[in-house]
């Protein structure tokens, strides 16, 4: 099924084709996804997403990927957590957190976001993936990366590295 139509500028609207290419070339601007919904409507229901697999690809016809070659395949479903203070102190009865601290791999709300750009990678034909973080996107890239067979390269400032970090690093 073809979700994806085009990628458009958020800026002026100019229309690309769903190739790697992540700005506008006429303005720079950013690009997003401009799915086609008649094709999702012929392929997407409730129950075949209630009986889709346990992570964020029970939701694949919603995402920007084109195969079943899935990466991540613990990602996302993380549970809902009834914070009853909190909802006392806004005077909420009802008042749920989602609890991304046991999202797979790395335990990380990123894990989903990385699962789908890698997996989107790969079908793009790319062996290396890359990002610049201190922390959470750094850990679930080289993760997803790793379990995908890519390489990664991980830049973090100079200023970031401690002497913690580099004994952890070499442990």
């Amino acid at each position: 099924m073809a979700t994806m139509k085009a990628l458009v500028c958020r800026e002026c609207g100019k229309e690309y084709p769903t190739k790697a290419i992540h700005v506008c070339e006429m303005c720079f601007g950013p690009l997003e996804v401009k799915y086609n919904y008649e094709e999702i409507k012929k392929g997407i229901s409730r129950k075949k997403i209630q009986d889709g697999p346990h992570s964020i690809w029970r939701y694949a016809d919603l995402l920007p990927v084109e195969g079943p070659a899935f990466l991540g395949p613990h990602a996302g479903m993380t549970p809902l957590v009834h914070a009853k203070n909190l909802g006392a102190y806004l005077g909420l009865d009802e008042l749920y957190i989602k609890n991304d601290t046991v999202n797979h791999p790395t335990l990380s709300f990123k894990d989903r976001v990385v699962a789908v750009a890698i997996t989107r990678a790969r079908e793009l034909g790319f062996e290396t993936i890359a990002c610049a973080s201190t922390g959470n996107l750094a850990n679930s890239v080289a993760a997803h990366a790793a379990a995908a067979g890519m390489r990664a390269y991980v830049f973090i400032r100079s200023k970031a590295i401690t002497t913690t970090s580099i004994a952890s690093a070499a442990r």
